[in-house]
């Protein structure tokens, strides 16, 4: 018998691991920092990190297990992965727009999707854009589509507006 076992995003970062986990930890509610594990002098051969400075941090955001691995430089971020935050109202949105673009890359933030500081993708989306996605080919669904594409982050009273026709 297998127990289920939950999936845990993994994020390697240079080495900004707890920089970064502290940062998403301050944005989203029932988050907190779980463990921090520290490098040792065991492999230093290999992995060149000073015995004592972080190697991984495992926390949670909104009680989703994550971990943040300090590896090194050998792999950088980019937006074929990405994290949905899917928000009810557009003070929600708004928020975590703000909060999760801080410092990060202006050039990045197009159609609800943005860039954070370290080089995370993110989408910040309200719930309604599903329901509005509807069935492909659909009038409201195409004026709600032509509107989405304008924006960088997502006003949901126009979408709301352009999926009606008003």
């Amino acid at each position: 018998m297998r127990l289920a076992m939950p999936i845990t995003p993994s994020f390697w970062f240079d080495d900004q691991a707890e920089e970064a986990a502290r940062f998403y930890v301050g944005i989203f509610d029932d988050s907190r920092i779980v463990h921090i594990s520290y490098y040792g002098e065991a492999g230093h051969e290999i992995h060149k990190r000073p015995a004592g400075s972080v190697l991984e941090v495992l926390f949670e955001l909104d009680g989703q297990p994550f971990t943040a691995l300090n590896g090194g430089p050998l792999f950088k971020f980019n937006e074929a992965l990405s994290l949905q935050v899917m928000c009810e109202t557009q003070d929600e949105l708004d928020y975590f727009w703000a909060r999760l673009g801080e410092g990060g890359d202006p050039r990045a933030q197009q159609c609800g999707w943005l860039k954070d500081r370290f080089g995370v993708s993110w989408q910040v989306l309200p719930h309604s854009l599903i329901m509005m996605m509807g069935v492909p080919g659909s009038a409201g669904s195409e004026r709600m589509m032509v509107a989405l594409l304008q924006m960088k982050k997502l006003d949901i009273a126009a979408l709301q507006r352009a999926y009606e026709g008003a």
